[in-house]
């Protein structure tokens, strides 16, 4: 019986993941600057500001976007819908009780046959942002100051977050998203470098 309830949330899953895989998707992916094009500013502010805003393409795509909803409900797809079938990330981000995240997002990202979406994306520590941590529906500047904050960043100074955002390999994952998903743009190298520039001329935000 209970493998029998797997398979259909499994099946589940990929009939919704079918079904979003449908709708239109953006044609023109956004290049990522590195962080040597700024070096001419003059304001080491306008630089810093310069910096986050070009490490915000990645920030608000929706490899990342989707993972940090404003509700216990995860996003999916390019164009950011409530994730199909529904799903919530529970307190701790790893799915509620008989419905574990890892139900369907298992270790790595597996390719399907004969459907329209591709692949199953995966990952071994696959969950959802900590509600503190949401960045749906806020600006880039409100982003910003959230991720400067402990208390809603998960308890990292800047040298930790750095850290994360440059070689955590969850966050990789939006650059390897699997078949059929359009990457975060340019790669984690180049992000972690504008965050570290960021970082080093201020850490400076743009306006909420």
């Amino acid at each position: 019986m209970r493998k029998a309830a797997i398979l259909i949330v499994v099946s589940a899953a990929v009939v919704g993941s079918i079904w979003l895989d449908a709708r239109p998707r953006a044609q023109v992916r956004p290049e990522l600057r590195p962080a040597a094009a700024f070096a001419d500013m003059q304001s080491a502010r306008e630089r810093s500001i310069a910096l986050f805003s070009e490490a915000g393409k990645v920030i608000g795509h929706p490899r990342c976007m989707n993972c940090h909803p404003a509700t216990g409900r995860p996003l999916q797809g390019d164009d950011q819908h409530p994730h199909v079938p529904k799903v919530e990330g529970g307190s701790s981000g790893l799915g509620v009780a008989g419905l574990a995240c890892t139900a369907c997002h298992r270790e790595r990202n597996i390719p399907l046959v004969g459907t329209t979406i591709k692949s199953m994306p995966g990952h071994p520590r696959w969950h959802l942002a900590p509600g503190e941590m949401a960045w749906e529906g806020k600006s880039l500047g409100q982003i910003c100051e959230q991720l400067k904050d402990p208390a809603r960043n998960g308890g990292r100074d800047l040298a930790a977050l750095h850290d994360h955002m440059a070689h955590d390999d969850l966050v990789a994952w939006g650059w390897d998203p699997g078949d059929g998903r359009e990457p975060a743009p340019g790669t984690q190298a180049i992000f972690g470098d504008l965050i570290r520039a960021w970082m080093e001329t201020g850490a400076e935000c743009p306006l909420p």
